[in-house]
């Protein structure tokens, strides 16, 4: 498995229960909720604060935003 499929799934796994659209401050305190790792909380920290209308959305964000 890649890196960027691993991280993927864990943002994934974070995000778990997430209702959509959702802003920066919603997916953090959903992925805080379980116990998401530091990396994944690092990665959505650093996503720009505006609306996610999908976890497709989260996910491309975090592979493309947070280098």
């Amino acid at each position: 498995m890649s890196t960027s499929t691993a991280r993927f799934i864990e943002v994934q796994k974070a995000l778990k229960g997430a209702s959509y659209p959702a802003r920066k401050d919603a997916l953090l305190k959903t992925a805080k909720e379980n116990d998401a790792d530091e990396t994944v909380m690092e990665a959505l920290a650093a996503l720009p604060d505006e609306d996610y209308d999908s976890p497709a959305a989260v996910s491309q964000a975090v592979g493309t935003g947070a280098r």
